[in-house]
């Protein structure tokens, strides 16, 4: 689920546009949280360190999906930090506005409250493949979430997937490199991946079959503790 096109130009009444350069921190765990951002153009990571070098990415947020969520309730601090991963464009709605639209606007309120619950069920999801599916299985899905976002699809439609976004996949997966290059070299022998280089094209439609028909047993299910202690 996105945002429509209505709802976020009613919302954008009461918020302020800013551009962010590639790899900007737009805010950090830990700071006093005030208000939430519509993420416009571009996507937002966000990330939260485990120790030097490593993290855990809990949400990749593509234009159409809010993030900095905490700010809408009262005293809160941001729990992840936030990065513009390519040069990104972001709405940003602070607490006292966001009050004002829903009194003002509440219909197109109810919209974003939708919207909110959505982004949730996703989160809720994600804690459940991490305790329960395996390597592939969260790789599968986190290529499902990469490919909701235009940025990278190649001009045909087809998941681009370079070198530069195996880390990316390392902390959404929760896995290490090698456990990624083993998964997708599975994927490119199964047909659902192709490999051009040091680059993997996948169809998205591909995916959701796959994931599907994988179920359990592709692997020895690997828990969430070992492959964190590794990573």
């Amino acid at each position: 689920m996105r945002l429509s096109a209505e709802t976020a130009t009613a919302l954008a009444a009461y918020g302020a546009r800013t551009t962010w350069p590639a790899n900007f921190q737009i805010y950090q765990k830990g700071n006093a949280a005030d208000g939430l951002s519509l993420v416009l153009r571009g996507h937002v990571i966000l990330r939260n360190r485990i120790r030097t070098g490593r993290a855990f990415v809990p949400a990749i947020v593509p234009p159409g999906e809010m993030f900095g969520i905490e700010g809408i309730a009262h005293d809160m601090q941001y729990v992840t930090d936030a990065y513009a991963a390519d040069e990104t464009e972001t709405l940003f709605v602070s607490g006292a506005q966001f009050r004002a639209f829903v009194r003002e606007k509440p219909s197109e309120a109810l919209d974003v409250t939708g919207q909110l619950m959505s982004e949730r069920i996703h989160l809720l999801e994600k804690l459940f493949s991490m305790a329960s599916q395996n390597v592939e299985q969260r790789l599968v899905a986190s290529l499902q979430r990469l490919a909701a976002d235009r940025s990278f699809l190649a001009p045909d439609g087809k998941l681009r997937l370079e070198l530069k976004h195996h880390r990316l996949l390392c902390e959404m997966v929760g896995a290490t490199r090698e456990s990624i290059a083993l998964a997708l070299g599975r994927l490119v022998g199964a047909g659902i991946a192709v490999r051009r280089g040091m680059s993997f094209m996948i169809a998205p439609s591909s995916l959701a079959t796959h994931i599907l028909s994988n179920g359990a047993e592709t692997e020895t299910m690997v828990p969430l503790t070992q492959e964190s202690m590794r990573t």
